[in-house]
């Protein structure tokens, strides 16, 4: 729990009972303390941080008023949820004025023509309800769409090389358990998107990290990883990369390939954020990997990202035997993905270049406006300017990267720390940040980070912040 913690408590703070409180409170909104995790007793905390008891029963009677610690004599101290289901407070949706800032989740809004999408499907829905609406492998015509897609981008694909799945999380669920079993090794990239992390740890398997470089993937660790690693697959985001935007030109995934292929290791590769280029078309964008070891290659797609995180509808490209292999296994998951969500998407996606430039073009302008407020009010951060995506990976000034999480509650902003995206934590000098709303609501955002920023750092901060900023 205290290393769980870290540097939670601000230079030159006197309320350390709150401060504590928020430190764990960031811990349960970030996923590192589920709901059910038995806490330590007040004295053995106390010991090991170390503070006075007095804090820690403060701390905790703190979280228990807003129900997120329970407790029961002769039961302990436990994580709970409050009864209204959100996390400390923290509403599930952003909204400009007192409540909460979401950048934590990298996720944008549903895409314009979504309901106009929903009414097209009414109309032909009633010939699907006199069938049983199961299919294993998904709706063929969304599959036949998506198939087209791969064809447009250079890779020859049939409709049977294609799984429909309910987001690309259950795709790679779907996919570990296919490759690996308890105790099997999965090559990862370090940072990485925390998601698979937890769904590689999900199966029992061990994530093999491998360090990004400055200017993106560094082949000859893959290479040397594989070897003495011996992974049963590898799990990597080649195309602006979660999170460090990175994306990778067509010569090093040839030269990835022949790594794989003389390994034979299995690459699954992420591509839900392939659609997102803002500076160029995607189809004019480095060949997808499939396109050099086809037999090798699992790939992964999404429409979270680049349609909505509602629709839950994700596809598998690979082999025909890997397909079939899949779909076998798949009953004792599911019994194929939702009809309505299929049909929806394949309505969106039968124009995709139209559907989709509106929302590049919105996401550049909103990159472009986080960067601007970045460089204002954090002008020690780094970062490069990322061609896609949806975030940006900042290079703070100091390894504070925890602690700026932990106080930006205060300042009404929801942050995940730079050791989400580690295989053990790490990366306090970076921290990640989305870009999926508003102008107006990032630059804001940019401003509080700058007071947040400069309250870690212990310089002088207004002391009148505006009222629409709660302060706990």
């Amino acid at each position: 729990m205290a290393q769980l913690l870290g540097e939670w408590r601000r230079r030159g703070a006197r309320q350390g009972s709150a401060d504590l409180a928020a430190a764990i409170r960031m811990l349960v909104l970030d996923g590192r303390l589920p709901a059910g995790t038995r806490l330590p007793a007040e004295r053995e905390l106390a010991e090991a941080l170390p503070v006075s008891r007095t804090m820690i029963t403060a701390a905790l009677d703190h979280l228990r008023s807003e129900g997120l610690v329970a407790s029961r004599r002769g039961a302990g101290t436990w994580i709970s949820l409050p009864s209204g289901g959100s996390l400390g407070g923290v509403p599930d949706t952003p909204l400009v004025g007192t409540s909460m800032v979401d950048l934590a989740r990298a996720a944008p809004p549903a895409l314009p023509g979504l309901l106009a999408a929903f009414d097209a499907v009414r109309v032909r829905l009633p010939e699907q309800l006199a069938d049983h609406g199961y299919y294993e492998h998904g709706w063929p015509e969304l599959r036949r769409q998506i198939a087209l897609r791969y064809e447009a981008r250079g890779v020859p694909t049939s409709p049977d090389q294609i799984v429909i799945t309910s987001g690309a999380q259950h795709a790679l669920a779907m996919t570990l358990r296919l490759f690996t079993g308890p105790g099997d090794r999965v090559l990862v990239e370090q940072p990485t998107y925390p998601n698979a992390l937890d769904a590689i740890k999900a199966v029992s398997a061990i994530p093999v990290p491998v360090a990004m470089t400055a200017g993106g993937w560094d082949l000859t660790g893959l290479a040397a990883a594989l070897r003495q690693a011996a992974p049963r697959m590898a799990y990597l985001v080649p195309d602006f990369q979660n999170p460090t935007a990175h994306r990778m030109s067509a010569e090093a995934r040839a030269r990835l390939a022949d790594i794989a292929r003389r390994a034979r290791t299995p690459l699954v590769i992420d591509e839900t954020s392939v659609e997102l280029d803002l500076d160029g078309d995607p189809l004019d964008g480095p060949p997808p990997m499939a396109a050099f070891g086809d037999e090798l290659v699992v790939t992964i797609g999404s429409a979270s990202k680049s349609h909505w995180g509602g629709l839950r509808t994700g596809w598998i490209r690979a082999s025909t035997e890997i397909v079939h292999r899949l779909v076998s296994s798949r009953t004792a998951l599911d019994l194929g993905s939702a009809l309505v969500d299929q049909m929806v998407l394949a309505e969106m996606i039968a124009d995709p270049a139209h559907s989709l430039r509106s929302r590049r073009a919105l996401l550049a302008v909103q990159r472009d406006a986080l960067l601007d407020g970045i460089r204002e009010h954090c002008p020690g951060w780094r970062f490069d300017v990322p061609s896609g995506g949806l975030s940006v990976w900042c290079e703070l000034d100091a390894p504070v990267s925890t602690r700026i999480a932990v106080v930006a509650q205060n300042h009404g902003i929801r942050l995940a720390p730079g050791s989400r995206f580690g295989v053990h934590g790490g990366f306090e000098r970076w921290l990640r940040l989305p870009f999926v709303l508003s102008p107006e609501l990032l630059r804001d955002a940019a401003r509080r980070l700058g007071l947040v920023a400069a309250s870690v750092s212990g310089l002088a901060v207004p002391t009148d912040p505006p009222a629409d900023v709660p302060v706990a």
